[in-house]
C-alpha cells in the first residue's frame, strides 16, 4: 500500500505542477493585456444614428485635461420633435467618443461644451458633412460678458 501512496502523491505533484503552468501561461505579461481603464476612450452611444466623434479636451497649457465633462444636445428628427441630451467624461488623455449620432440634425451644427472646473470652451460639428470625425477643444478662463459677441 506504500507504494500505492506514493504514485498517488507523485501524480498529485504532477497535476499541481501542470496546474500552475497553465495559470502561468493563461497571465501574459503586461505587455498584452488590454490597455488600463483611465486610458480606454469613454464612449457614449446616443444609439440614433451612424455618426460618431472623437474628442481630445486640452487645458491652457496644451496638456490634456483629465474627467473634463462634455456635453451636447441634439434635436432631430421631422421638425425636430426628438430631442437628446449626452454627457460625458475625458479619460487621462484627455480623450471622449461619442457614437451613434444622426445625420441629419435639427438646427445644425451641434456645440459640444467642455468644461472642467473655472475653465470652458465648445466646437460646433454638423454630422451631415463629417459623419466620423476628430476634433479638440481647448478649455480657457471665460470672457467676461462686455467682451462676449
Amino acid at each position: 500500500m506504500s507504494d500505492m501512496n506514493r504514485v498517488a502523491g507523485a501524480l498529485c505533484v504532477v497535476v499541481i505542477a501542470l496546474a500552475a503552468g497553465a495559470q502561468t501561461q493563461s497571465n501574459p505579461n503586461s505587455s498584452t493585456e488590454k490597455p488600463a481603464a483611465a486610458q480606454q476612450i469613454p464612449v457614449i452611444d446616443g444609439a440614433v444614428g451612424p455618426c460618431s466623434l472623437e474628442l481630445t479636451v486640452s487645458g491652457t497649457d496644451a496638456k490634456p485635461v483629465y474627467n473634463a465633462t462634455v456635453k451636447v444636445h441634439i434635436t432631430y428628427g421631422m421638425g425636430g420633435f426628438h430631442h437628446l441630451d449626452l454627457q460625458a467624461g475625458t479619460n487621462s488623455d484627455g480623450k471622449v467618443k461619442f457614437t451613434g449620432m444622426p445625420i441629419k440634425v435639427h438646427h445644425p451644427p451641434l456645440e459640444f461644451d467642455a468644461t472642467k472646473d473655472q475653465l470652458e470652451g465648445s466646437l460646433n460639428y454638423d454630422p451631415a458633412s463629417e459623419c466620423h470625425a476628430h476634433h479638440d477643444i481647448k478649455l480657457e478662463q471665460p470672457k467676461p460678458p462686455a467682451q462676449q459677441q
